[in-house]
């Protein structure tokens, strides 16, 4: 029996090919998602009880050590898990480490997306030991053509390496459009003209997203800079500049487009010279404003309130823990952009009752702890919210290179 352990847009189309090959498949998704033929299991380690050979298509690193570790209660000695994410062979040596001893591993990200996967046409990149990988073989040539790429975490460094020039290669593409518009060349003639060069193939694949803007996501732009950052080295510079310009896409809110969104946003900051941000490391705003905008070298960051990802206020009546909670929020938008409190140049303070600022200011003195930035403070009736108690925003430099 085989256990596939995530159900997003490809792993249910990859379960599904399991399935109408004559498998055997429990499946189990966070979000619960059924697959026609496959026994749908409430838990990871329900889904891998009676598993021979367990399949794990998840997001991250982080969201593959949490299932397994979930389902480690499940795993029986002799069972073989095959890790088909893009989580990096560092990621692959430290699930070797966290997976009992009696358990198998082998590494196998794949190349392609929705359509190679419905078709069984992926590119499987395999690394294991050469009795795991013989155990897998058959299973995984039903996903497509299988590469075994070497030992274990081979599969894996390859599906990087691999990453890291296509990806640039798009966002290349993108800022070279943008660059012609700006200097008044025909975008559709620049792309018959790219189409005649050795990029030609490339070319072809995302004229469509140009002349009509982005398809349903196949790769979402966000998975796109996750992996790029997985990949990040001191030699790769280009895919280092993709990367950081894949993350200002993914802040501007456009983590779960197609990766050919980057065309769109490319073009949209060269137009303004400024980004709207919303990183996700803090709870979304209402869609009324965004938590910062950058122009520049230069960070502005939206009053930040003391509000859960429910929208409830936190430490209702409590100073102290609302400043607490602001000053964090603060952290992860500036670290969205490469800064810390020390790259911060003003800062402004909103108090309900300015009595309280003795409370606010210890907490501001554990964050800020070198020279202080320019700073205002004023005492306002009320706040947007009820039970808010604190505002504050923030202007900063972005450090070179950002």
């Amino acid at each position: 029996m085989i256990s596939f352990l995530g159900l997003g847009h490809m792993g249910a189309l990859m379960a599904r090919r399991l399935v109408e090959a004559g498998h055997k498949v429990t499946v189990w998704n966070r979000t619960p998602r059924t697959v026609e033929g496959a026994f749908g299991a409430a838990s990871p380690a329900e889904a891998v009880a009676e598993a021979e050979l367990v399949v794990t298509m998840l997001s991250d690193p982080a969201a593959v050590r949490r299932v397994l570790a979930d389902a480690a209660p499940g795993l029986r000695p002799g069972t073989l898990v095959v890790e088909m994410s893009t989580i990096g062979p560092e990621a692959v040596a430290e699930l070797r480490d966290r997976l009992p001893s009696q358990v198998g591993l082998v590494d196998a990200p794949v190349l392609g997306s929705v359509q190679p996967a419905r078709d069984g046409t992926l590119t499987v990149l395999a690394g294991g030991l050469p009795e795991d990988l013989a155990r897998c073989r058959e299973v995984l040539g039903v996903f497509g053509h299988v590469r075994e790429a070497g030992g274990p975490g081979a599969g894996a460094a390859m599906k990087l390496a691999v990453m890291s020039a296509l990806v640039p290669a798009q966002v290349l593409l993108a800022e070279t459009l943008a660059y012609g518009e700006a200097t008044g060349v025909d975008t559709a003639a620049l792309l018959d003209v790219l189409g005649e060069t050795p990029l030609g193939t490339l070319v072809e694949r995302i004229r469509p997203a140009v002349e009509n803007g982005p398809p349903e996501t196949r790769y979402a732009l966000g998975l796109a800079a996750k992996d790029l950052v997985l990949a990040s080295h001191p030699t790769q510079t280009l895919a280092a500049a993709a990367r950081d310009r894949l993350l200002g896409a993914a802040s501007a809110g456009l983590g779960d487009r197609d990766l050919t969104a980057v065309f769109g946003h490319v073009g949209t900051a060269r137009r303004t010279g400024v980004e709207k941000l919303n990183p996700a490391s803090v709870p979304a705003t209402n869609g009324l404003y965004s938590h910062a905008t950058r122009a520049g070298d230069l960070l502005f960051v939206s009053g930040q309130v003391a509000l859960d990802e429910a929208g409830r206020v936190v430490g209702e009546g409590d100073m102290t823990r609302q400043s607490e909670h602001v000053m964090e929020a603060l952290a992860l938008v500036l670290a969205d952009q490469g800064c810390t409190f020390d790259d911060v140049t003003h800062i402004r303070t909103h108090l309900t009752d300015m009595s309280l600022l003795p409370e606010y200011a210890a907490v501001r003195r554990r964050h800020i702890t070198g020279e202080p930035p320019a700073s205002t403070t004023v005492e306002v009736s009320r706040l947007f919210r009820p039970g808010l108690l604190i505002e504050v925003e923030v202007i900063a430099a972005i450090p070179a290179g950002r």
